[in-house]
């Protein structure tokens, strides 16, 4: 068995790591590209989701590179992506691609219901050997999510364009090669620090903006055409709304345990939409509210063409923006979607809120 699985940015680097500690061959999908897009394109329904497109054509490319199997979770709910596996076997099949799939249902509660969809893949793998690469995977996971954090304030104010996206990358690959606890802790300090040491430059209050949406758009570079960095490099400190940390820790660990899961991003969408739509919809709805509650400049709505969970939250978001005054502009994407268009409409919204704050210092 050579496994593949879904790439999202940096954030699947940890499970490849985790597999192959566990002594699985694994062929890593390659980063997603033109060729990556248009083969997805080519195979995939007109109108189905941008993601099972990329993934289609990541899955592909593994495929080339000798991958037989599929990794990948599973869904429930209005959200499209709980067929996501059968869809895309079926597609793989049918254009000479055959895969098996290993789907990770969600436990809702039922730990030993998991544990039977993970027996097919650690079936050979001793307890010892599984839990120590999910602790490091894990450690893994937490230093890559606080040096992406961390990377985004250094990249609005740093001095020399793209040192802190050299760097940040830099890192990552070194955090990506660490094999122990101890390695990782090491390299996470020395990443944090390789960070700070970046030159920066003297600014007013830098401009806050939170990145919104569904997980795979604002978790993948490629889907979204590097918006986090775009918006850097306009003096703008981007707060990515993604935490596959807190995501894994509710929408698992809790479950699994049946611990009280939190539920204040729902309760802050409440007012505005006040049931389950599948996906990200309502947690979209809910840190817009947030957002603005901390006094962030803005938000960006990032959604992939006909996601109908972010569809929903979409035609609510405008109605918090008013009653909050918090500029949103929401960027709707797929495979025809042009860098040129979305760098224009990217300046235009820095530019009104760099307006909004100068109208607000003028009134003081």
């Amino acid at each position: 068995m050579k496994i593949t699985y879904p790439r999202m940015g940096d954030w699947t680097a940890p499970l490849g790591g985790m597999l192959e500690q566990m002594g699985l061959t694994v062929v890593r999908p390659p980063t997603p590209s033109d060729r990556t897009r248009n083969i997805g394109a080519r195979l995939s329904p007109e109108f189905i989701c941008y993601p099972l497109k990329l993934n289609l054509g990541n899955y592909v490319e593994a495929y080339e590179l000798g991958a037989d199997t599929v990794l990948m979770a599973g869904g429930v709910g209005p959200c499209r992506f709980g067929y996501y596996a059968t869809i895309q076997k079926d597609i793989l099949a049918d254009a000479g691609y055959p895969m098996e799939f290993i789907v990770l249902e969600p436990p809702k509660g039922h730990a030993l219901s998991l544990l039977s969809q993970l027996r097919k893949l650690v079936q050979n793998v001793s307890l010892c050997d599984f839990l120590r690469a999910v602790e490091v995977a894990w450690l893994k996971l937490q230093a890559m999510e606080d040096i992406h954090i961390l990377a985004n304030q250094v990249r609005a104010v740093e001095a020399v364009t793209g040192q802190t996206s050299a760097v940040y990358k830099q890192q990552i690959a070194l955090l990506d090669s660490a094999t122990t606890v101890e390695s990782v802790k090491g390299l996470w300090s020395r990443a944090r620090e390789a960070l700070y040491n970046i030159k920066k430059v003297r600014r007013e209050r830098v401009p806050v903006v939170r990145l919104i949406g569904e997980i795979y758009m604002i978790s993948e570079p490629f889907a979204n055409l590097d918006v986090e960095e775009r918006l850097g490099r306009m003096g703008v400190c981007v707060e990515n709304t993604l935490s596959l940390v807190d995501y894994i820790r509710q929408n698992l660990i809790a479950d699994v345990l049946r611990m009280h899961r939190d539920r204040s991003l729902q309760e802050e969408a409440r007012p505005y939409l006040a049931h389950f739509v599948g996906g990200e919809g309502v947690e979209s709805v809910g840190n817009t509210v947030r957002a603005a509650k901390q006094r962030c400049d803005g938000v960006v709505h990032v959604m992939p063409f006909t996601c109908m969970p972010e569809i929903v939250a979409q035609s609510v978001i405008p109605t918090v923006s008013e009653e909050y005054g918090i500029p949103v502009l929401t960027l709707i994407l797929d495979e025809h979607s042009a860098e040129a268009g979305i760098q224009t409409r990217l300046e235009a919204f820095v530019d009104l809120i760099q307006n909004k704050r100068e109208a607000v210092r003028n009134r003081v």
